[in-house]
Order: C-alpha cells, then sequence, then structure tokens
C-alpha cells in the first residue's frame, strides 16, 4: 500500500482545495479520483514538462482507476510551451482535442503545468460545455504562489495579457514542491518575485523573514534531487530546506487565499494583489517573452514603490528594504539592469508607450491609473488599488528630470538628510566583525549600503534583522568569523567605492568554506568600478602576506582575496584615498599578529585626514582605541598603533545625518535667498563635510548658525552670492561639486583674504581636490563640462578647478546635463536647476547611491517641484553608441576569412581580456558542429540559435572580453538591430576580397554558402557590416611581401591592433600627450600621391614630431593629382591608411583638403568628403581635419560619432587678405571652436610684422579658461616665425619627403634651433651618475638624439661612487639641470637627494636609474625617481614574444642582484604567474623571493637542469649575471648552463643584461641549442630601450631610434 503523504492544506473560499507537500503524484491521482468521479480525466501539460513528470502521472491515475475498479478513461494532451499557447489558437486546439475525444460536461481537466498552462486550461475549463470541472497542479513557484490560487483564467490577445477570460475556481490546488527541484535557478527567482510581493503588501514578519534568510531560500531548491527516495512525502523525512521552501509556498498562499476568501471577484481587496502589476504588466508587454513576468513584476513593484514615496505615504526606509530583497533573489530592481536594458526592445520602454499600454488594463480609466500603494511594509494605503495620475506615474518613470524653478514653498525648510554614507558603511562593517547586538538606527538605505550589507550577508559574517517597520537595523556581530562564499559566487559590489575599499580588507578575514570547495573570495564591480583604484591598499596587503591577485587590470578590480591578514609593520600609500587607511584600520584588530598592527602611511600628503579620524573614532566606540603617534615636538606622525582585539557591540548605536548630502538642501537656500535648516548635523559632527556651510557658505554672503547638532543657512538675496576666492577643500573633497554650482552664480568679489592675485574678483579657485578625479566619474572634468552647457567658463587646475561667476540671468537655458552615473554630480546641478529655466538632469535615478528620495524629498520637502522628461532615444541613438564605458566587451564583425579570430586573439592578448568565439561557444551549446546543425535545422533555425546566443553573451559579458562574432550574423535585421543597439564597441573586420575567396575556398569548418558565390555574400553583407558596426579595422595584406616582410608585418599588426582597440574602446586613446597647454607639439605632413615609397623611412621621417598628416586630397592611385579635383577611391585611402598604420604607431591627422583652401579636393564634393571622415573616425583615425566652410549639419553629424577621436575645425586663406585684425578672424576662430575640438586658422604673410599681429590673435583668444587648442599658422616665407612660435600642432616638413604641404613649412629640427636662439628652448645639461663609467655609451646614444632633434642639450659623464658629494648635488640645484641617468652604484643611494619623490615602479625594485626635475606651480624645482630597466625588459620580451601570455606561461631570472629585482619586476608586470629564481647562492635566491609579494608567484630552483613537471618550463629568461660569472662548461667557475634550458619550450625570449661581451654565454647558448622561435636580446639592446624612455621622459619628444641605435652600435664594437 502506498504511503499517505503528510499534507498541510489551506483553506479558500471556504474549503480546504489547496494541499500542500511532496512527491504527491499517487496522492492527487487517488484524491481526485476519489472525490471528483468522471466519465473522462484529461490531464493537459506542455512538452517540457511531459518529458520530466506526465509518465508518473500517467501510471499513478492508471493504477488509481485500476485499484478503484473505475471504467473511467485517463487521457493526455501535450501542446508547445511558452506564452505563443495562451492563445485563441491555443484554447482552440486544447477544445477540438476534447471534442474529438467525446469528453462530456462530467469531465475533470487537469492543468500540469506552469502559469500558461493554469491560465489557458483554466479557462478552456471555464467555457467547455459551459463549465467542467478543473484541478490546477503548478510545477512553478510562481503558478504555486500566484496564478494557481484565485480562480482568474485568461488568454493573452495581440492588444494585452490577460484580456480574455473569466473567474473559474479549480476544485483542487495541489502544491508538489518537490517540482522546484527541476526548476532552474532563473524560474525560482521568476517566483520568488510573488512571494515578496505578498508579504510586502500583508506580512511584515515574513518580509522579514525573506529578507534575512535569502540564502537559506536559494539553497533549499539547490540540495539536489529527492524523486527516487521521495524524501519529504512525510514529514519525518523532510530536511530543513525542505521544510523552509514548504513554509515560504504556504505563508504566500495563505494571504492570497484569505484575500480571495474576502474578494473573488477583484472588486476591491483583491487588487493588493496586483501590486507591481501595473506598471510590471506594462514593462512584460515589451519585452516578452525574454523577460519573465516575476522579473517584470520586481521592477514593477519597485517603481510603485518610489510612486508611493514620491507622493508622500511611503518612506524611502519601506523602498529600500522592498529593493534590497528583490535584489537578494538576483531579481532586476530597474530597466537599466544589464539584463533589461541590452536588450533591442528596451528601447521601446519609453514613459508614453507604458501608459498607453497602462490604458488597456481593466482597472484604469483616463488620465488615471490605479496602482497598489505601500504605506510600510506589509500594509497598503488603501485597501485597493489607489488612483494616481499620470504626470506623477511619468516622473517616477521617466529616466531624467528637471526641477521647476523658483522659490520653495516650505521656506523657512527644516528637516533631516539621509544617514551619512561614510558612517554608515563603517558601522556595518564595525558591527559585523563585533561581538554582541547592536541596533544602528538611522542606516542610510542606498545603493552603497544594500551592497554592503549583501556582502556581509554572502560573508556570513553577520547577521541581520529589521525593527520599528525598518527603521532600526539588528546587527548580531559575527566576532569576525567570515567564510568565503560558495564556488562560483562573486561579490558584486556596483560603483561602490566605499564598500569595494572596506570589503578588499575584510574579505582576508574570511576563512575558507566548511567543505573547503572555496579558498577564495572574489570581489568585482561595474565598469566604472573596474576603472577606480585600488592598488595602493592591494599592494599594502601583499606587502603584508595577504595573498590577492588582480582578475583582469592592475590597480583595479575584480580582485581574487585568500585569507590571511598578517598585521605586524603595514605600510601604505594614501595620498589617493583615505578609504585605504580606515579599510585597514577596521580590519587590523583581527590581524594575525598577537603584537597588534602599526600601519604607517606614505606617499606625501595623506587625503581626507577628517574620515581617517571618524574611522579612529568610532572604532573606539566600539571597543578598540588606536594610538596615532607623535613626534618629539608632539606634532601626530602619519603612523597607528592598532592593538589586536575583538569590537565591543554597542546597544545601539544612532548614525549621523549624511553632511555631504546636507551640502545640497542648503545650498539651495544660500541660491534662493532662503532659510534652511539641517538637524542631526552640527559642529560636533564626525564628518569633514559638515563644514561646507561655515567654510563656503558663509564665505558667500550667507548667514549661518549652527549649533553642536543642527545647521541653519540663510542666503543673501537671489542672484547675489559672493564668489568664494581661494578655497582649500581637502577635508570636505566630496563638497566640491555643491561648492562648484553655486561659485557659477556668484556676481559679487570675493572676501579681501580669500582673493588670489592674478585673478578676476568674482573667481572662485577650489583646490585640495585631486581625488576626486577616480571618484564615480572624473568629477572635476565633469564639472568643467557641465557647466560649460550653462555657458560657465572653468579652468582645470592639477589640483582643482577655477569657477568664473557670472549673473544668473546670463546662463543658457534649457541645457542638458550628464551625470555620469554619479549621485553627487545629479544632486549638485540640481541646485543651479532651482534658479535655471530647462535644466534636464539626465540619469535621475543615480542618486540612489547615497539620496534614493532626493527628487521626492526636494518636491515635498522643500517645495520645488520636480517634472519627468522623457529624453529622445531616437536622436540619442547615434551619439549613444560611442558613449561607452571603456572596459566594454569589443565586438568584431566581417565575412568569415576577414582575420577576426587572429585579430581578436591579438586584441584580447594585448588588453589583457578574454576572448570569445561566438561560434565556438554556439556549438558547445547546440551540442553539435554548426555544419552539422545547419544540415539538422536548417539555417532560420541557426540564425535564431545564433542570435540567441549572442544575446546571452552581451548580457553575461558586458565588459572585459573581445567577441567574435560568425561572419552571417548580419543576414538577420533582429540582430543587425541588436548590434546596433548594444553600447560598446563593434568593429567590422574587412580584408580585400581576394584573399577572403582564398581562405574560404580551402576552408571546410563552417557551413557552406549554398548556392551563392563568395563574391555575392561578400557583396550582400558589406553594407550590413558598415549598418551594424561603430568602427570598422582594415586587415591590411600585401601579397607580394616576401617572408622577412611578412615577419616585420606581423609585428607591425600586433602593435596596430593594440593602438586600435586601446584608442576606439577609450582605455588608452591614442591622441598626442604634448596637446596640452604649455608643451609643443608637430605633425609631419605627408606629401605623397602613394605613401607606399615613404614606409621603408618613416622613423626617419618622423623624428620629433607628436603625429602624422595624411593628406587624403594628394592621394592617387594612378600616381598624379588630377588638377580638376582629385577624389581618391575609397578603397585606395583604406589600403594606404592600413599601410601607414603598418610603419608608425604615431597619431594621424586625416586631412581632405579642398581646393579653395589650398588643396586638391574638390569643393563641390561635400558628400564624398564627408563619406572619407566619416570612415576616418570608424577607422580609428585620431584626429580629422574639417573645413568651417562645409555644412555645419554635417559637421556636427560627424561630431556625434567621433568617439574618442577629435576634430581638427580649420580654416586657410592663400590669398594675402586675411588680416589677424579683422572680425573676419574673430568670426572664423568661433566658429571653429564651436564645431572643434582644436581650432586652425591658417593665413599668408606679406610681411614680418603679420606674424606679430597673429601672436597678440592667439594670446587674446587663448586668455579665456576654457579656450580650444589652436594653430595658428602664417604661409609664405615671411611667416616662417609663426611656425616657430605656433605651440600647436606645427605642421612641419622634412628633407626627404619630395615636396612640402605648404609654402614656408620648416623641418622639425629647424624649428628647435630657431627656438633656441630666441630662448624659448634653453640648452640643458644631462648627466650619468655612477663608477665606473667612462666607457658608457649613454653619453653617445643621448647627445645623437638631441642633434637628430636640433636641440642643443648635451649629456655628460659625472663619475662617483657617492651621490652625497659637492659636485653631484651642485649638479643637481644648478638652473640649466635638465635630468640625470643613474648607474651602479648610486641606485639606491640616490633615493635620499629626490625630495618629489620616487615612481610606484622604482619603490618596489628599490632602484632609480632616471631622475627628473619637475617644476611646481610656485616656480621651484623637485626632483623625482623613476626606473627605465624594467620597462625595457617589459617591451622587449612583448615585442619579441611570439605566443600569448597564459596562466601557465612561467619566467626565468637567473640571478639575486640588483638588476634581477627589476626583471621580476618587468615578468610579474607581463602577467607571469609563476616566476622561477636560480642563483649559485641559494640563500640569496631565497632572500630575494622573500621579499616580494606571493602573488608575484616567486619559486626558487636549486638547479637549471629541470623544472617541476607539473608547470610549464620557462618561456622567458632573464639573464642577470655577469657574461664572466657563467659557463657553458660543467665543472668551470661561474652558473653553468645547461643544453636543456632552451629545448623544453619551443619558442620564447632570452635576455642577457650583461652589456658585454656581445656573446655572453647566455646567448650563445640559445643561439646553438634553442628552436629558431626563440627570440635573443642582448644586453646593449636593453640598454638602448632604456635609454629611449629616458630621453622620452627628459624631453617629452620620441627618441629617433634608428638614428641613435646605429651610433650606439658603431660605438659599442669599436
Amino acid at each position: 500500500m502506498a504511503t499517505t503523504p503528510d499534507i498541510v492544506k489551506v483553506s479558500i473560499l471556504g474549503k480546504d482545495s489547496i494541499h500542500c507537500g511532496f512527491h504527491l503524484s499517487s496522492y492527487i491521482a487517488d484524491t481526485v479520483i476519489s472525490t471528483l468521479p468522471a466519465s473522462t480525466y484529461v490531464l493537459i501539460t506542455d512538452t517540457n514538462i511531459a518529458k520530466l513528470h506526465l509518465d508518473d502521472f500517467t501510471s499513478a491515475f492508471r493504477k488509481a482507476l485500476d485499484v478503484s475498479s473505475s471504467l473511467s478513461r485517463f487521457l493526455s494532451h501535450v501542446i508547445p510551451p511558452g506564452e505563443t499557447s495562451k492563445s485563441r489558437q491555443g484554447k482552440a486546439g486544447i477544445e477540438d482535442f476534447l471534442l474529438q475525444s467525446a469528453c462530456t460536461r462530467d469531465t475533470v481537466v487537469l492543468a500540469l503545468g506552469g502559469g500558461v498552462i493554469g491560465d489557458l486550461v483554466g479557462f478552456v475549463a471555464a467555457t467547455f460545455m459551459r463549465g467542467v470541472r478543473f484541478v490546477q497542479i503548478p510545477t512553478t513557484l510562481l503558478a504555486m504562489v500566484d496564478s494557481a490560487v484565485g480562480g482568474k483564467t485568461a488568454i493573452d490577445t495581440p492588444h494585452g495579457k490577460n484580456l480574455i477570460g473569466s473567474f473559474w475556481q479549480p476544485q483542487y490546488v495541489f502544491i508538489d514542491a518537490s517540482f522546484l527541484e527541476t526548476l532552474p535557478p532563473r524560474e525560482f527567482a521568476n517566483g520568488m518575485a510573488e512571494v515578496v510581493k505578498t508579504a510586502a503588501i500583508w506580512n511584515e514578519t515574513e518580509f522579514t523573514h525573506l529578507e534575512s534568510r535569502s540564502s537559506e531560500i536559494i539553497s533549499a531548491v539547490q540540495s539536489g534531487s529527492t524523486r527516487s527516495t521521495l524524501q519529504g512525502q512525510l514529514s519525518s523525512t523532510r530536511t530543513d530546506a525542505q521544510q523552509l521552501l514548504l513554509n515560504i509556498i504556504i505563508g504566500s498562499i495563505s494571504v492570497k487565499a484569505y484575500i480571495v476568501t474576502k474578494d473573488e471577484r477583484e472588486t476591491g481587496l483583491r487588487n493588493l494583489v496586483n501590486f507591481g502589476h501595473t506598471v510590471g504588466h506594462a514593462i512584460e508587454a515589451v519585452l516578452t517573452p525574454t523577460i519573465l513576468h516575476g522579473e517584470c513584476v520586481s521592477v514593477g513593484m519597485v517603481l510603485e514603490a518610489e510612486i508611493a514615496r514620491k507622493l508622500g505615504v511611503l518612506g524611502q526606509v519601506a523602498v529600500g528594504r522592498l529593493t534590497r530583497c528583490i535584489k537578494a533573489y538576483d531579481l532586476p530592481t530597474t530597466v537599466t539592469d544589464p539584463r533589461i536594458a541590452q536588450l533591442p526592445a528596451a528601447r521601446q520602454l519609453t514613459v508614453q508607450r507604458l501608459l498607453d499600454i497602462m490604458k488597456i488594463d481593466k482597472k484604469n480609466s483616463g488620465p488615471q491609473k490605479k496602482v497598489v500603494l505601500l504605506s510600510r511594509i506589509g500594509k497598503t494605503h488603501e485597501e485597493r488599488a489607489t488612483a494616481v495620475d499620470d504626470r506623477v506615474i511619468a516622473t517616477v518613470l521617466a529616466e531624467a528630470c528637471k526641477v521647476v524653478p523658483g522659490t520653495p514653498r516650505n521656506d523657512p525648510v527644516r528637516m533631516a538628510t539621509p544617514g551619512s554614507k561614510s558612517i554608515s558603511n563603517r558601522a556595518l562593517v564595525l558591527a559585523a566583525l563585533g561581538e554582541g547586538t547592536c541596533r544602528l538606527k538611522n542606516l542610510l538605505h542606498s545603493d552603497d549600503t544594500q551592497v554592503m550589507m549583501a556582502a556581509l550577508n554572502d560573508l556570513k559574517g553577520a547577521s541581520f534583522e529589521w525593527e520599528d517597520g525598518g527603521e532600526t537595523l539588528v546587527v548580531h556581530g559575527g566576532r569576525g568569523s567570515l567564510t568565503t562564499p560558495p564556488k562560483g559566487k562573486e561579490l558584486y559590489l556596483g560603483n561602490a567605492g566605499t564598500a569595494a575599499r572596506f570589503l578588499t580588507t575584510v574579505c582576508t578575514l574570511a576563512h575558507p568554506s566548511a567543505d573547503a570547495s572555496t579558498q577564495t573570495t572574489v570581489i568585482t564591480g561595474n565598469a566604472r568600478m573596474k576603472q577606480r583604484p585600488c592598488g595602493p591598499l592591494v599592494e599594502a596587503l601583499l606587502s603584508n602576506g595577504s595573498s590577492i591577485s588582480y582578475l583582469e587590470t592592475p590597480g583595479c578590480l575584480p580582485l581574487a582575496i585568500n585569507e590571511g591578514l598578517k598585521g605586524g609593520h603595514i605600510q601604505l600609500a594614501a595620498s589617493v584615498s583615505s578609504q585605504y587607511v580606515s579599510s585597514i584600520l577596521l580590519c587590523a584588530p583581527y590581524a594575525s599578529t598577537p603584537e597588534g598592527t602599526v600601519l604607517e602611511l606614505t606617499g606625501g600628503q595623506v587625503i581626507s585626514q577628517p574620515y581617517i579620524d571618524m574611522t579612529i573614532a568610532m572604532m573606539a566606540t566600539f571597543g578598540i582605541t588606536v594610538t596615532r603617534r607623535k613626534n618629539a615636538t608632539g606634532q601626530p606622525l602619519d603612523v597607528y598603533e592598532i592593538p589586536k582585539g575583538v569590537y565591543k557591540n554597542p546597544a545601539a548605536y544612532n548614525i549621523e545625518s549624511d553632511a555631504s548630502s546636507a551640502t545640497y538642501p542648503l545650498a539651495i537656500a544660500a541660491i534662493t535667498g532662503t532659510t534652511c535648516t539641517i538637524e542631526n548635523i552640527g559642529s560636533a559632527s564626525l564628518q569633514g563635510d559638515a563644514g561646507f556651510a561655515k567654510g563656503v557658505l558663509e564665505p558667500m554672503g550667507c548667514k549661518v548658525v549652527q549649533t553642536e547638532n543642527e545647521t541653519t543657512v540663510t542666503g543673501p538675496p537671489k542672484g547675489q552670492l559672493r564668489a568664494c576666492g581661494y578655497v582649500d577643500m581637502e577635508p570636505m573633497t566630496d563638497a566640491f561639486l555643491t561648492a562648484s554650482v553655486l561659485a557659477a552664480v556668484t556676481t559679487q568679489p570675493s572676501l579681501q583674504e580669500r582673493r588670489v592675485d592674478g585673478i578676476t574678483p568674482n573667481t572662485t579657485r577650489i583646490l585640495g581636490i585631486a581625488n576626486q578625479r577616480v571618484k564615480e566619474c572624473n568629477r572635476i572634468r565633469a564639472m568643467i563640462d557641465e557647466l560649460a552647457k550653462f555657458g560657465v567658463e572653468t579652468k582645470e587646475l592639477d589640483d582643482g578647478l577655477e569657477i568664473y561667476g557670472k549673473p544668473i540671468e546670463e546662463l543658457k537655458e534649457n541645457p542638458s546635463i550628464h551625470c555620469y552615473d554619479d549621485h553627487r554630480v545629479a544632486m549638485a546641478f540640481s541646485v543651479l536647476g532651482t534658479v535655471v529655466k530647462g535644466a534636464i538632469l539626465e540619469e535621475k535615478a543615480c542618486v540612489a547611491k547615497t539620496w534614493p528620495n532626493w527628487w521626492d524629498d526636494l518636491e515635498n520637502k522643500i517645495g520645488l517641484s520636480v517634472e519627468g522628461v522623457e529624453l529622445d532615444k531616437a536622436s540619442s541613438a547615434q551619439v549613444d553608441r560611442y558613449s561607452f564605458p571603456p572596459s566594454a566587451t569589443i565586438v568584431l564583425t566581417g565575412m568569415r576569412g576577414a582575420g577576426k579570430s587572429h585579430i581578436g586573439k591579438l586584441a584580447a592578448t594585448v588588453l589583457g581580456l578574454e576572448y570569445i568565439d561566438a561560434d565556438e561557444y554556439l556549438a558547445e551549446k547546440v551540442g553539435m558542429g554548426l555544419t552539422e546543425y545547419v544540415k539538422e535545422k536548417g539555417w532560420p533555425a541557426f540564425r535564431t540559435a545564433e542570435l540567441d546566443a549572442v544575446l546571452e553573451l552581451l548580457r553575461t559579458k558586458p565588459s572585459g572580453a573581445v567577441l567574435s562574432l560568425g561572419g552571417g550574423i548580419v543576414e538577420t535585421p533582429a540582430a543587425r538591430e541588436a548590434l546596433k543597439n548594444y553600447r560598446g564597441p563593434v568593429v567590422h573586420v574587412e580584408r580585400d576580397l581576394e584573399a577572403i575567396v582564398k581562405y574560404l575556398t580551402e576552408e571546410t569548418s563552417r557551413p557552406p554558402y549554398g548556392d551563392a558565390t563568395i563574391e555575392e555574400v561578400f557583396h550582400r553583407r558589406d553594407p550590413w557590416f558598415a549598418e551594424a558596426a561603430t568602427h570598422q579595422f582594415y586587415s591590411y595584406f600585401n601579397p607580394d611581401a616576401t617572408e622577412e616582410e611578412k615577419a616585420v608585418a606581423s609585428k607591425a599588426l600586433k602593435s596596430e591592433i593594440s593602438r586600435y582597440f586601446k584608442h576606439i574602446s577609450g582605455l588608452q586613446p591614442n591622441l598626442a600627450p604634448n596637446l596640452a597647454k604649455g608643451k609643443r607639439s608637430y605633425f609631419l605632413s605627408l606629401t605623397y600621391p602613394d605613401i607606399t615609397p615613404a614606409l621603408s623611412i618613416m622613423d626617419d621621417l618622423t623624428t620629433g614630431v607628436d603625429a602624422v598628416e595624411l593628406r587624403v586630397d594628394l592621394l592617387s592611385p594612378s600616381g598624379s593629382v588630377n588638377a580638376a579635383g582629385n577624389i581618391p577611391p575609397l578603397s585606395y585611402v583604406a589600403t594606404q591608411l592600413a599601410a601607414l598604420r603598418q610603419s608608425t604607431t604615431l597619431p594621424i591627422v586625416f586631412t581632405v583638403r579642398t581646393k579653395s583652401q589650398g588643396g586638391a579636393f574638390p569643393d563641390t564634393a561635400e558628400a564624398e568628403a564627408f563619406q572619407l571622415m566619416k570612415f576616418a573616425l570608424r577607422s580609428g583615425v585620431e584626429y580629422v581635419d574639417v573645413e568651417i566652410t562645409w555644412s555645419e549639419k554635417q559637421i556636427e553629424a560627424l561630431s556625434r560619432v567621433k568617439g574618442f577621436s577629435k576634430i581638427i575645425a580649420s580654416w586657410h586663406d592663400w590669398t594675402g587678405g586675411f588680416k589677424w585684425t579683422s572680425v573676419t578672424a574673430t568670426e572664423h576662430h568661433a566658429t571653429a571652436s564651436r564645431l572643434g575640438d582644436i581650432v586652425k586658422l591658417v593665413g599668408k604673410a606679406n610681411k614680418v610684422t603679420d606674424n606679430f599681429e597673429l601672436v597678440s590673435f592667439v594670446e587674446s583668444v587663448s586668455a579665456s579658461p576654457t579656450s580650444k587648442p589652436i594653430i595658428a599658422i602664417n604661409m609664405g616665407a615671411e611667416g616662417q616665425l609663426s611656425r616657430v612660435l605656433n605651440s600647436t600642432f606645427s605642421p612641419v616638413s622634412h628633407p626627404l619627403l619630395p615636396t612640402k604641404a605648404a609654402p614656408g613649412q620648416l623641418s622639425f629640427a629647424q624649428i628647435q634651433t630657431a627656438l633656441n636662439l630666441i630662448g624659448q628652448l634653453p640648452a640643458k645639461q644631462f648627466y650619468l651618475f655612477g663608477a665606473p663609467i667612462q666607457h658608457s655609451p649613454s653619453p653617445t646614444l643621448h647627445n645623437t638624439g638631441f642633434q637628430t632633434l636640433g636641440l642643443l642639450h648635451k649629456f655628460n659623464l659625472l663619475e662617483t661612487a657617492e651621490v652625497n658629494s659637492d659636485g653631484v648635488k651642485a649638479v643637481l640645484t644648478a638652473p640649466d639641470f635638465g635630468g640625470a641617468a643613474v648607474t651602479i652604484p648610486c641606485k639606491l643611494d640616490v633615493i635620499q637627494l629626490l625630495d618629489g619623490g620616487v615612481s610606484d615602479d622604482a619603490s618596489v625594485i628599490g632602484a632609480v636609474n632616471t631622475v627628473i626635475p619637475r617644476t611646481k606651480p610656485d616656480g621651484s624645482v623637485s626632483l623625482y625617481g623613476d626606473n627605465t630597466d624594467w620597462q625595457a625588459i617589459r617591451a622587449l620580451v612583448a615585442q619579441r614574444l611570439t605566443h600569448s601570455i597564459t596562466k601557465s606561461t612561467t619566467g626565468l631570472v637567473i640571478g639575486a642582484g640588483g638588476t634581477s629585482r627589476a626583471a621580476i619586476y618587468a615578468l610579474h608586470d607581463l602577467g607571469l604567474s609563476t616566476i622561477f629564481i636560480f642563483n649559485r647562492t641559494l640563500e640569496s635566491a631565497m632572500k630575494l623571493a622573500s621579499s616580494f609579494p606571493d602573488a608575484y608567484g616567486l619559486q626558487v630552483v636549486d638547479s637549471l637542469d629541470g623544472f617541476s613537471s607539473e608547470l610549464e618550463a620557462p618561456s622567458v629568461i632573464v639573464g642577470t649575471v655577469p657574461a664572466d660569472g657563467t659557463s657553458l662548461q660543467q665543472g668551470e667557475a661561474g652558473v653553468y648552463l645547461p643544453p636543456t634550458l632552451f629545448t623544453r619550450t619551443p619558442s620564447g625570449v632570452v635576455i642577457d643584461m650583461a652589456y658585454k661581451p656581445a656573446e655572453t654565454p647566455l646567448l650563445t647558448l640559445a643561439k646553438t641549442s634553442a628552436p629558431e622561435s626563440w627570440a635573443r636580446v642582448a644586453g646593449v639592446e636593453i640598454l638602448l630601450e632604456q635609454g629611449y624612455r629616458q630621453f622620452e621622459i627628459w624631453t617629452g619628444r620620441r627618441a629617433p631610434r634608428k638614428v641613435i641605435s646605429e651610433a650606439v652600435m658603431k660605438f659599442y664594437h669599436s
């Protein structure tokens, strides 16, 4: 006899018809047959469920019928899965089956499946034979807790979901929780959305349960199948996880059952279960079927909660809790979630579209929508849906907003800001690490704190629960006991910088999981977070013995962190962020060293000391006292002593309001002339930003009254703010944005004591904020760019900026402000929006980081109206395509055979990214080869599967990868649309058709093209590739090249790929660094009709210049320029550009000069000109010269697609009639400034004095702080002086060129000589310090370079073994000192003379070989040290190594002296995970290895004759032992080099640092025994490479390598 399962019954409508348990198939059959007699039982399911459960149910029903001796029939009917079946046609198909099967009115229909099956079959039952009995057997969590309960049945129509249906109650609802064991995680989360919804509207206790036990609930369905054992069928056999899962389901069902019982027909109360559905259904209508119902409802719940918050009926605490709870189940909370935002359909989620869809909702009518409003967690505002105006909904849904200017209606305002983000995050860490229970009050409910809590929860460091309706967070501390998350679980921190820094150290405290399955914690973040630095913190921890590795970009997240915080003495560079300091301080009590920790801060000025003081004060409150050391005079040192111990949690801790956030309402009072009082922030605050009112607003003319706990500000009459003059905002850096927007509208002069000489009285100069460049965005740059949209002029400084105030009425109206996803940018500009009409804040949601309800508080508490703004997605789409984060995944498209795989792999290698082949991914996903798939499924199915795979890859790999797509991806409109909607670089890889045909004729691994020829497919797809791509890369191929030329071309291709992809992605735009103010820059003008003859001499031609100008108008395939107007074919320009890229990595200036402007291009061929220029930008050309005589509309369109390239807006006059003193000159400059990034104006000098007018003009237009770089030149012999004086991109010629591009052009060397003669480029003296150095080639190296560039500098020898000598000091302090090279024995001792510090590289290596004088802002000079030895090693390995560096690549360093440290540092920087060290004295090798962090992967070996079989043999070998210290004969003195050293690896690079002889034993061995693919690098090559880098550091010019190399090698061999 079958076991009777233990059942929990839930009553609905007076009947116990909902039965819940595990493994119920037999129970269901017995119950239905015994209580619902019928002639026929029909089970309807879909093909997916049928595979899993149909056999069990068929067997159970037939057995039950046999036992009861029933003559009834059991039938089953299987339909296709998915929402498309839930239609009129789907319903008719089931009805036809029932009729054909002769089913009668006593039939019982059973719905086995998810919500689609339940809704559809229920509606069939409601109408078949005017209604038959039916039973719900839901198989998904969503159906169990939602659609199966309550009797709602329906089908969809093209007009919307569930529009045709009826109420038809099932006889039973059987909840078999064992079904969930086969449910995919995403489907489980889909159902949890409804569970969260039910708790949110009805039961706060249940909601708290869902909040605090999310990990347990999720793991409850991941415990494996119990189908064979029937575990859980009896309550005595249920696991804790099973019982938890069942309780969750029953709790949710019980609420809905109660509501349905009270209001079966949805006349009021039952509306409540539609919480999240009014907006969620509208979103679902657009995104279905890609985004699931529960995912859409999750977003809808958050948005409807925000509607309630805007109406003032719900607090932010509840919104924060709801959002956090939803996120805990991996559900989206906004339409900007990557899972939604990257879908092509997401562009249709406009406010108006959503409102239009909501109109069709059965509950809605007119300009109002019925929305369920929460009043708190567990309670709704009304016991029905509330009518809400469309305007309110639109404001919440809109991605942008604007503040309506005016006077605050609630003046005087009295309010409190949210809890401090800084204190909240510190309190969370302290309480979690502490012992006992702590109640945190006024905790900030924001994205940042949600991230921190989620991470601490994942680390099992503490448990959390809420009290007082979510106003109080109860933290049960874990005493510092943390555990690494489950395997595969990463801690995703978004853009939460504070959390990222704090958790970096916290994670070093995490023990491996109990089963030892995970030893490592991975923390990661969004694209911007992966750019923000954490290097100094990580390096400090590494130096202290922690095991941390960078998974992508060195110095940034993501990080892999292992357990281990040693403590003792820790040194930390704290000049970038005080959060590094706080991170170590907070965790130091738990370090393993019993004596405690001493934290020493290095690297100069410590940033944001008040935040360090805040951390120390809070630690004291939690029972750990930190001592700051003092010197003999009592001055505090940057050294802190932290005792070992355990935090003791106070019973309660009240978190101050956020002082940074308080600056915004106070600033509104200041700018509008009203009064605002902020509670809970006063003079006793721990936060530095609390000083904003007194330190900034009071000097600006505001009345400030500040008590210990309160701050009141009254602004002067509107428009009468005073400039701040000089203000050091280092103690309150985050508040500088607020100060900047106020400074923009200052009209009164600053206080006398704050004025700065040389600046106007209405200027505000803010300093001390350099760290703001590495926040959520570069905030200094952001303020400059966005203030410019109001017409406000600014000037960027090294440590801050200047703002030049102007009257409010002079500011430009209706600017659209990009907020950079930065909360502080958005809130700061909302202050300016209170006085400037129409200012649009484009990303209003970014305020969720610290003040999620800012816009609501602005309206409800301050009294200023806020309106939603719908951004024009269509018009901005083109702009958006070129606005992507630098880390965005790079997508490659193009014909098969174009070289995508080869180029993609090289790009991934040089950029340090993951390479993904979409075809290989698809083949793995479908489980067969693609040719086989096409044969079996056909092309349409293949294209669908291909697009699904690509969308999945773009969703799961939005950053950090190079993705190569199949050649046919553009064949479908849907795929092309998907590529056009992707926010990242899409690169069309092109190749000559002939080469593609040759390749594809021989290749057979991919499906054939069918009847079409390769040429036909090429021409069909080419425009589609162009349409879908943002960029294009031409794979240059010379079929006539020799093997030697092919090898050179391969090396050049690797270099070009590095340049190209770094430029177009924004990782490292290839722009000329000397274009900055105060420097001089030049470009070489190429005047060839075919540049091929110039390629071999390109190094000579480009000596000293910063860029190369390609005169496209002079290019001609025939070799002669058409005098009537020359338009070179695009294909020819493409090959010329690609060939030029193979010969130089310099930026290219792409110029199409018209005949009227002195060129050869027809003036009437505008379309052809812009086709060429767009091609240039798509090809990654860095600068495009655009004549301002062209259509401005065309120029503006071109500018929108420039990406990271720059537009040179130019105008030329060849007649000699142009005057620099004329109005025409001013007008042309204004036009060029508006249209371009660089201005170029060229006239013709009739006399020398014309040059003086030019200089005066340049000085005049450059006086503005916002002026753009200008190229101003006079042509002709009389104008040559202007070419010497011009500082920006002076066009130069070269003696080797066939012609000059313009009359009067000079060479680079001629200009340098002229600059020296007029005192603009004084000669400098350079030196080499060391001993012995009499035979050093350094003078030859540098003096050859100086002479070649026309520089009158001189390099000298200063032989000394003692850097403290008077001679060295005299040289270093001489006014003409230009720099010094340093060699043994002075590399370490020289550091003591460097008052400007040393580079991080030199610090780790422990040696300086380059001294650089730097001029400070006050004119004084400091000395800075660097090391170019390691750079030379790294560069030559990267150049010569023929294979990619992988995780298994290893290196070998022979020797343990000083040079070996540079070698180790270089190999580690290259990404080698294991570096072997061999030294004749083993002890020295061990000492060397122990001086580096574990992350360097150093292994000491005692023999060169064999390496561990578990690791690859080294493919990079660096010898650092003198040549006479090595031997090829065993038994001789020195290190024995065995013949096997090179034979175990097919290719590699060997470097011998020994300078002489040319053929050292190591290089000789490589020559005789290594495979041919091993590259040999002699010591003299290293000397040259490090010398080139010194030369470039000192002069700011590229070293003329070819000339220098020839001179040095001649000296060397002499």
